[in-house]
């Protein structure tokens, strides 16, 4: 293979436009060039013919782009297990040693890092059984699609063996802290939470609809919960310039779990100001956060609980993941439709269980996803790339 061979990537074609083989970055279809160079991972790329396939009418909501998700999430929710690892019955610490949360960062160049939380409540009458799943999912999605390293993944699940690493309130505020702690221009943060997700009356004016979001620790029967004010104030407000954080709760109630201004409007395509009625300070400190919640502040979001064997996850986690690896590179637009599309797509097969969900209509999941920023952008035009 010659060198300019390998400074080369195909550009897979699709009805949704083009993606470049190399780095999975997406654009847009209208690219007329045969030849070009990828923005991103800046290789000379060639576009490949177009891929076949069957559109369905415009006037339906069974996209085809959704098609294979859905049959594979239905395939989930009615006990189907899922190819896993052999091994996957050994207990195998997802965190590296020693522990991440002590370990100083050790170069000062630009770098991901991601925390990671997963919480069973496993002593609890109200037991989550999908929750570890889904952060190991959201885990392997991290590196093997957007290179994190796992030095730089903290995880935090009962299954884990060191005190340091179960999902305590204390050791979820540390986590939130060392995820922050001298981030600079150019990197790259995740916050994912997988669990129970609370609300409770807001007592100092700064919530548009009178109620604080909140996260649920494993012990927060005894020390409480962990309320949105917080979780702003730890990794939202000191973000600098240059720095982007992804939120992904998949969680109850967990809409404005981080307290973002600006509130994605999917029906009316534009965003809404959520801005604190007493004026508060709810933004970043020059950085950009962004947060793909489960669910609405008032909604409840999809839990396997109920389901026995291995592949269960939150809808929230399972939906996107398969979406981002079946369509890598999507625009936030394109992703949160994909994953609206997906849930009606399941409500309208009538394949869900009355006993799989925490909230249940006619076996409707009565969740709509909800897309949070500091920031005002257009949707359309960026790209979900962590």
């Amino acid at each position: 293979m010659s060198s300019s061979d390998m400074n080369r990537s195909l550009v897979l074609r699709d009805a949704k436009g083009y993606t470049c083989s190399k780095c999975r970055q997406r654009f847009p279809p209208n690219l007329n060039l045969s030849e070009f160079q990828c923005p991103a991972c800046q290789r000379v790329s060639t576009t490949s013919s177009p891929m076949r396939i069957n559109q369905r009418s415009s006037d339906t909501k069974d996209n085809y782009r959704v098609f294979q998700v859905v049959e594979k999430f239905k395939k989930m929710v009615s006990g189907t297990k899922q190819e896993s690892d052999p091994d996957s019955d050994k207990f195998m610490s997802l965190n590296c040693h020693p522990s991440l949360v002590k370990r100083a960062r050790a170069s000062t160049a630009p770098r991901k890092r991601a925390l990671l939380i997963g919480v069973t409540y496993a002593k609890w009458k109200h037991r989550l059984k999908g929750t570890v799943n889904d952060v190991k999912n959201i885990r392997k999605l991290l590196m093997e699609i957007y290179r994190f390293q796992k030095d730089d993944i903290l995880v935090l699940t009962e299954e884990e063996t060191m005190a340091e690493f179960i999902p305590t309130k204390d050791n979820i505020i540390k986590s939130l802290n060392w995820l922050v702690e001298d981030c600079r221009e150019g990197d790259s943060l995740v916050f994912y939470f997988s669990g129970h997700g609370l609300r409770q009356p807001d007592f100092n004016n700064d919530e548009q609809d009178g109620y604080d979001e909140t996260i649920c620790p494993v012990d927060f029967m005894e020390q409480g919960m962990i309320l949105d004010n917080y979780i702003n104030a730890a990794i939202v407000h000191p973000l600098p310039k240059g720095v982007t954080l992804h939120a992904i709760v998949d969680a109850c109630h967990s809409g404005t779990v981080l307290d973002l201004v600006h509130v994605y409007d999917r029906t009316r395509k534009k965003w809404k100001n959520n801005s604190p009625p007493n004026g508060s300070r709810k933004h970043t400190n020059g950085g950009l956060a962004i947060c793909i919640s489960a669910c609405e502040d008032s909604q409840m979001a999809a839990d396997t609980t109920a389901v026995s064997g291995k592949g269960m996850n939150g809808a929230l986690t399972y939906i996107l993941i398969e979406i981002v690896r079946k369509y890598p590179g999507p625009t936030y637009g394109d992703l949160i439709d994909m994953i609206q599309e997906t849930i009606d797509a399941v409500n309208n097969s009538g394949c869900l269980p009355v006993k799989i969900i925490r909230s249940v209509l006619q076996n409707r999941l009565l969740q709509n996803p909800l897309l949070s920023a500091s920031e005002v952008f257009d949707v359309k035009k960026k790209h979900f790339i962590m």
